[in-house]
């Protein structure tokens, strides 16, 4: 068990020292006979004869560092403590490197008795973590799912810019709903004093402050494509926001969209090669750096190996029409829980029954038009379709929407829903209009798939759900 905190003064200063992550330790970059400093949180106390055994983490790796404390040098730490330690660095018994400390420093005790919500050797349901959610990165699996969700950021942006495209900063405010559906976040000053002067004047408090309803961004995708116009390839990663009334595991209120748009793109075949290539791309890269957080998070859920669930990076991925993907479920419709009825499109428990009859990921292409928005390209040879894609996956289902966009001025006249805000849109189809394609990808969910973690709340650091804004 852990002893007492007390706080001990380094009896030595640290800058006979050199610093270092424990990250570029266990890369090796330092050798036994190394004086190093190292600071972090502690893990674990192991009382030994002659020697305290204590694992520290400073954020960088999943794997814990050792050090190893000689019991005349009186130095005391505990379990959730933030210490510094300088020493000599000593290969063990079966060779891996640890620190014989000379001098310790506690920064910060960590009074378990006092409400800290997390014990030593035990584990808690993603439930409980998530009701500490500024503690939670001190649990490992979280840390491990936030290094990941750094590393799948890194990779999807260089991706990006291995291939041309130029990150846009599209608005979180906005006065188009892009999307329709009524789910938007109306957006209006917190002033009374601006409020009451507009209502003195029949102002609404939804034209208070922009003189028109002002929303938070649902997509950046209309955006982009006024961007795509002069700038060919672009995309943008940023914060997203929808107001559903829904808890389910794959719904959050605030989440990140990567969203992207292609000029001179006019099939959706090159559409989904891309959606496909990068895909694949971004895995691989997330898999060679993060194989070890990867690992920490998903045997928590999972008994399979990594090789085994990435099995789809080295498959072609399926291409069912909608026509074509009704048929399999229809055919199928005793083992679903749930009705098919095309007119309604594929709900969850369908897509991941396509996924499954598919083995793998599964592009559905070619929607009828009346269910998709009104940005999707009418299709050539069958006016009822909209030339529109969606990706999925196993575990959370679509993963992507796309669509090569209407590039007809009059089509898209008739169904602009709302061309006094929209006629910009319009216009981009007027002056120098080229077609241009693109899609969305629900980061989160993309997190989830790959970590096989079943609920979308425990892959962002701040969840933000219906009646939950917590910090």
């Amino acid at each position: 068990m852990a002893l007492l905190c007390t706080r001990i003064l380094l009896r030595n200063s640290s800058r006979n020292y050199h610093f270092y992550r424990i990250k570029d330790i266990s890369a090796q970059n330092c050798k036994p006979g190394n004086k190093v400093n190292v600071k972090g949180w502690v893990k674990s106390v192991r009382n030994m004869k002659g020697n305290l055994f204590v694992d520290i983490n400073d954020g960088s790796v999943p794997q814990n560092f050792q050090l190893v404390i000689n019991k005349e040098k009186q130095f005391d730490t505990a379990y959730g403590s933030s210490i510094e330690a300088c020493g000599t660095i000593v290969a063990s018994p079966r060779n891996q490197l640890e620190l014989h400390v000379e001098t310790l420093t506690e920064l910060g005790k960590c009074p378990l008795t006092e409400g800290y919500p997390f014990y030593p050797k035990k584990s808690y349901p993603p439930e409980y973590i998530r009701n500490h959610l500024h503690l939670r990165s001190r649990v490992n699996s979280m840390a491990s799912t936030f290094r990941v969700r750094h590393e799948a950021t890194r990779a999807y942006n260089e991706y990006l810019q291995q291939n041309g495209f130029i990150q846009i900063h599209t608005p979180v405010l906005t006065s188009n709903d892009c999307e329709g559906a009524g789910e938007a976040f109306l957006v209006k000053p917190l002033n009374d004093q601006l409020l009451k002067s507009m209502a003195k004047e029949n102002i609404p408090h939804d034209h208070a402050y922009f003189d028109k309803p002002t929303f938070l961004t649902v997509s950046g995708q209309l955006h982009l494509e006024a961007m795509s116009h002069g700038l060919d390839k672009v995309y943008t990663f940023g914060p997203t926001f929808r107001a559903e009334n829904c808890k389910s595991n794959i719904h959050l209120s605030e989440f990140y969209m990567l969203e992207l748009e292609e000029a001179f793109m006019d099939t959706l075949e090159d559409l989904m090669q891309r959606v496909e290539d990068m895909l694949k791309k971004v895995t691989e890269s997330v898999i060679q750096r993060s194989a070890a957080d990867l690992s920490v998070v998903r045997k928590l859920t999972t008994d399979s190996k990594l090789e085994m669930d990435f099995g789809w990076m080295d498959k072609p991925f399926p291409r069912l029409t909608y026509d074509e993907a009704m048929n399999i479920l229809e055919t199928n419709e005793g083992k679903l829980k749930s009705p098919v009825r095309r007119e309604e499109g594929i709900n969850k428990e369908q897509e991941l029954f396509l996924v499954d009859h598919c083995q793998g990921p599964v592009f559905v292409c070619y929607w009828p038009k009346e269910i998709k928005s009104f940005y999707m390209r009418e299709n050539a040879v069958n006016p009822l379709l909209a030339d529109a894609l969606d990706l999925l996956v196993p575990h959370v289902g679509e993963l992507v929407g796309g669509s090569v966009r209407e590039d007809s001025y009059d089509r898209l006249q008739r169904k602009l829903p709302n061309q006094d805000v929209l006629q910009w849109y319009l216009d981009l189809r007027k002056f120098g209009s080229v077609t241009t394609a693109g899609f969305g990808l629900g980061f989160e969910r993309y997190l989830s798939w790959i970590l096989n973690v079943h609920n979308i709340k425990d892959v962002i650091p701040y969840p933000r759900w219906a009646h939950n804004c917590v910090m």
